[in-house]
């Protein structure tokens, strides 16, 4: 099982991987995207829903497939459906010392935007404990889980991937961190808001890919700190 004794770069996917996947704050993001789309393409809200998941499957976020698909200019696609109520985001004084604890530089990678990042990981008050936020912005608009996004990332941050953590809740996500050479970390839940956790239920055992998995992240990191020999204030 890999160790983090060499990580230096902690790298955390935002939805449902900061926070519990229970909130189930993405609800609202799902919603808003399938609002968006019944205005912009002129569909019925049932119509729209189809569309958005055949996106999301086939281009790997509902964005990209707009994009390709219908030149959709993104900035306003993403400040309509990340404009959502973070306040049930239980704050986590907690997981900030956890985070700020980590050996290294701290950062969130995610499909969203630099905003909807800022908004969440502000309430949950962990913002300031990262050193940068890389967005789907940065990435060019290349989402997670094309390896380029990675690239993109690594190059950004002057990251040696052998020297990097990912906390993911997607198991595809987890696939080029690991080929990179990243220790790999899949935060899942018992909260199905998503057919691939019905999948890792039923996994006996996880994929090559992901090194370690946890529904706890603050008591994961525990476990990281005591492995490091490091306390969080």
């Amino acid at each position: 099982m890999e160790n983090f004794h060499d990580t230096r770069a902690w790298i955390f996917d935002l939805d449902n991987t900061l926070y519990p996947a229970e909130c189930n704050l993405f609800a609202q993001v799902d919603q808003r995207m399938g609002e968006f789309i019944a205005d912009y393409l002129d569909l019925s809200f049932a119509d729209a829903r189809v569309l958005q998941k055949s996106y999301y499957v086939g281009y790997g976020t509902t964005l990209s497939g707009l994009m390709s698909q219908h030149g959709l200019k993104p900035e306003k696609f993403l400040d309509y459906v990340h404009d959502i109520d973070v306040s049930m985001l239980p704050p986590s004084p907690e997981l900030a010392a956890a985070i700020e604890a980590l050996p290294g530089e701290k950062y969130i990678f995610t499909n969203g935007s630099r905003k909807h990042a800022e908004n969440v990981a502000g309430q949950l008050g962990v913002l300031d404990k990262f050193d940068d936020v890389f967005d789907i912005g940065a990435a060019g608009f290349v989402p997670k889980p094309d390896p380029k996004a990675y690239d993109m990332f690594l190059k950004a941050h002057n990251v040696t991937a052998h020297e990097a953590a990912m906390f993911e809740d997607m198991p595809h996500n987890l696939q080029s961190p690991h080929t990179l050479g990243m220790v790999t970390v899949l935060v899942h839940s018992e909260f199905y808001d998503h057919p691939i956790q019905h999948q890792i239920k039923e996994w006996t055992e996880p994929p090559e890919h992901i090194h370690h998995m946890t529904e706890d992240l603050l008591g994961f990191l525990g476990d990281v700190h005591q492995e490091l020999g490091t306390e969080p204030a």
